[in-house]
């Protein structure tokens, strides 16, 4: 899960005299980084394992719906995150992306886990939000609720410097709302209790994370 931003200096003050020095710190976060997101990957499998099967949701059920779709809201994040830690000009916007990077590959892990023990795939026949009662028109180009368009994935990919910043920011808060949504709607019509206690969880740290969000995005004057 993500945790309240703190400034890495570790990672951000590279000393500016030595080029060499400061690629060679960027690509050790980066490492380090990546290894943080295998072993939230890790841990997010173990804790799905340790979730009850007495009664299995089904196939079409509202937990299985969430699992597999919000596994590919989550990919996105992680996606995002990780061009963040990479790209990002300021180093809040840097840590941050590294925070929903590790925390949401976590999350994925748990969601997979659950579809495992329940003996379903991890995809189904059902279209996207299906699940979730008004899920249909919430539907948009193929995309579900925040998530950022091809084209605007593609620009994230290409930018650097201020401007990275600024469209990451508001890239991830527009994800975020949606994100939330989409777990407001297993709140609401899951009953696995599992589930819906970490679907809470999920739900406190992106609204922490938005709270973050936007206070870095009215910082850089955005």
């Amino acid at each position: 899960m993500t945790a309240p931003v703190t400034t890495d200096t570790d990672l951000d003050e590279v000393p500016a005299t030595d080029d060499g020095g400061r690629r060679a710190g960027h690509r050790f976060g980066t490492l380090a980084l990546a290894a943080a997101v295998v072993v939230g990957l890790l841990l997010g499998y173990a804790g799905g394992l340790l979730t009850p099967t007495f009664t299995r949701p089904g196939e079409h059920s509202v937990e299985a719906g969430f699992a597999r779709d919000m596994t590919t809201h989550h990919a996105q994040a992680v996606e995002m995150g990780l061009l963040a830690f990479q790209q990002g000009q300021d180093s809040e916007v840097r840590q941050i992306g590294g925070d929903i990077a590790t925390g949401q590959q976590g999350e994925i892990g748990t969601m997979q886990t659950w579809l495992r023990l329940w003996k379903l795939g991890p995809t189904g026949d059902d279209p996207p939000m299906a699940w979730m009662s008004d899920g249909a028109g919430l539907v948009k180009e193929g995309l579900m609720p925040g998530m950022a368009t091809p084209e605007e994935m593609k620009q994230l990919r290409a930018t650097t410097g201020r401007e990275f910043d600024l469209l990451f920011l508001r890239l991830m808060i527009q994800h975020h709302l949606g994100g939330v949504h989409m777990i407001q709607g297993v709140l609401d019509e899951g009953h696995d209790k599992d589930v819906l206690a970490v679907a809470q969880t999920m739900k406190n740290t992106q609204q922490t994370d938005l709270a973050n969000l936007n206070a870095a995005l009215k910082r850089l004057g955005g």
